[in-house]
């Protein structure tokens, strides 16, 4: 037990000695530690506060170049206001020496001005007793003397202008000719013209004189039946190898001659065969019209015709016009105006259909007693055509009025197809009135001695004296005529008025 308490004893007093030992070593190692921590901070403290006297070195170095940089900038702003305000100065002495020179320039201009007004008075009391010496010495009065100047002065500024619309208008019709030549000229070397020559007659050829006598029969039975038939006179004659086929309707002639074709090649040749075949070709003839018509408006590109307005389309082929097939003529119309449409900017296909239906009225069913174009137009009318494509067919030889731009085109085409002139749908008596109308009218003029209508009324010849009208009077007389012609008369194409003044000296040598 005794050893027991001893060796804890022992124990204890071994741990107390240790534990000193060991706090007299902390205690040693901690006031080194104190005084190396104290060491390094004072070594961190110089370094801190040498960095920091670098800096403020640094920046002041720095502000000493800003604030030297900135006293520099203001000293050149200063030197320059002191330019400016110098060069003010130099400006404001400029200008009050220039405002006393203007003032010194104003005072003389004043004493000038006063001089005028003076001489001007002058002037004016002058004139008055002139104008009154002038009044005296001419027995007129200032007005009068005045309205016989402005007179003068309008007469010459009459002449002037006279003369100067002549030749605006003159420059007028140069363009205008040129531009409508020009027109009409690509328009016709656009297009093919052909031309089909027929006639009142048909020549059907045949093989041998012997058909002859089959073909008139048994006391001439067979061409009696023929004739009734077709309505078409059949002449036999010596003419070898040839029947003619006269008739006036063309496509009773082309029945006739197709009915007589087949007969002969048939070989059977009598009363009954003839009324058959002769109304088996008239069928095949009515249908051949209709595709006719179909193929023509195929071919200008038409749409939306009536079928009996195709059906009269297809019966031109067999009608002639001024020796010109009405459908080749009415083809090279619709081209033709088409073609002048297009150059002019209007619709070129309303003008292709009313060229086409132009002659429409030739080819009727019955023979009415209005004039073609009239009867043509209220066809249109009636099978419901635009209202200008029914005043073109209606308007193309001036009968009524033209209301569209298609009107013009029209007639026009008409005339290059059919090269016939406007004069030719006069009668004689309206001519022959027309004529004198033109003379007259200008006969009514003060000065004008006589007057000739000449070249089918397209020129007026007008002779004036030449001790009543002068030379610039003729020019104004002239465009008074045709003004007054234009606007009172109608006729075709247009008409030259030539204004003719000659002074003749006559002698007697005896």
């Amino acid at each position: 037990m005794n050893q027991i308490v001893i060796g804890i004893i022992g124990i204890i007093l071994g741990a107390g000695i240790s534990w000193l030992i060991m706090n007299y070593l902390v205690k040693s190692n901690s006031k080194k530690i104190i005084e190396d921590a104290q060491k390094e901070a004072e070594t961190i403290k110089k370094n801190k506060l040498l960095e920091v006297k670098e800096k403020f070195i640094s920046m002041k170095a720095d502000l000493e170049k800003q604030v030297s940089a900135r006293n520099s900038k203001i000293q050149s702003q200063e030197a320059k206001l002191k330019q400016r305000e110098l060069s003010i100065n130099q400006r404001y002495e400029d200008v009050q020496k220039k405002k006393g020179e203007i003032d010194i320039i104003r005072e003389n201009l004043e004493n000038q001005l006063k001089v005028i007004e003076k001489k001007k008075q002058e002037m004016d009391n002058v004139h008055k007793i002139e104008i009154e010496r002038l009044e005296a010495l001419s027995g007129l009065s200032a007005d009068e003397a005045k309205e016989r100047l402005a007179q003068s002065l309008k007469e010459e500024a009459q002449t002037s202008a006279a003369a100067y619309i002549n030749e605006v208008m003159e420059e007028a019709k140069m363009t205008a000719n040129k531009e409508a030549k020009k027109i009409v000229v690509q328009s016709i070397q656009r297009i093919a013209t052909e031309t089909a020559i027929e006639n009142a007659i048909t020549v059907f050829h045949i093989e041998s004189d012997e058909i002859k006598g089959r073909i008139i029969g048994r006391e001439g039975r067979n061409i009696r039946a023929l004739e009734a038939a077709t309505g078409i006179e059949i002449i036999v004659d010596d003419t070898p190898e040839a029947i003619i086929l006269s008739g006036f309707d063309p496509v009773r002639r082309e029945v006739a001659r197709l009915a007589l074709h087949q007969l002969v090649q048939d070989g059977r040749i009598h009363p009954a065969r003839i009324e058959e075949i002769v109304n088996k070709v008239r069928k095949q003839v009515e249908e051949e019209i209709i595709e006719t018509g179909k193929r023509t408006t195929i071919d200008l590109g038409i749409h939306g015709l009536h079928p009996d307005l195709i059906r009269m389309i297809g019966r031109m082929k067999y009608r002639s016009s001024y020796g010109q097939n009405l459908l080749q003529h009415s083809r090279e119309t619709a081209n033709l105006c088409a073609i002048m449409a297009a150059e002019l900017g209007l619709n070129p296909k309303k003008a292709k259909r009313a060229g086409l239906l132009h002659d429409i009225g030739k080819v009727p069913d019955d023979e009415p007693e209005l004039p073609h174009a009239i009867f043509g137009m209220k066809l249109a009318e009636k099978y419901k055509e635009k209202p200008d494509i029914v005043n073109a067919i209606g308007a193309h030889h001036d009968e009524i009025e033209m209301t569209s731009l298609l009107a013009p085109i029209v007639q026009v085409c008409d005339a290059i197809s059919g090269a016939r002139p406007g004069a030719r749908r006069e009668i004689v008596e309206a001519y022959i009135k027309r004529l004198n109308d033109l003379e007259q009218l200008a006969l009514s003029y003060p000065g004008v001695v006589k007057t000739y209508a000449i070249q089918a009324g397209r020129e007026l010849r007008v002779i004036v004296g030449a001790d009543r009208i002068n030379d610039i009077e003729t020019e104004s007389l002239s465009n008074e005529i045709a003004k007054k012609i234009q606007d009172e008369m109608t006729y075709p194409g247009q008409v030259k008025i030539t204004v003719i003044r000659e002074t003749r000296a006559v002698a007697f040598a005896k």
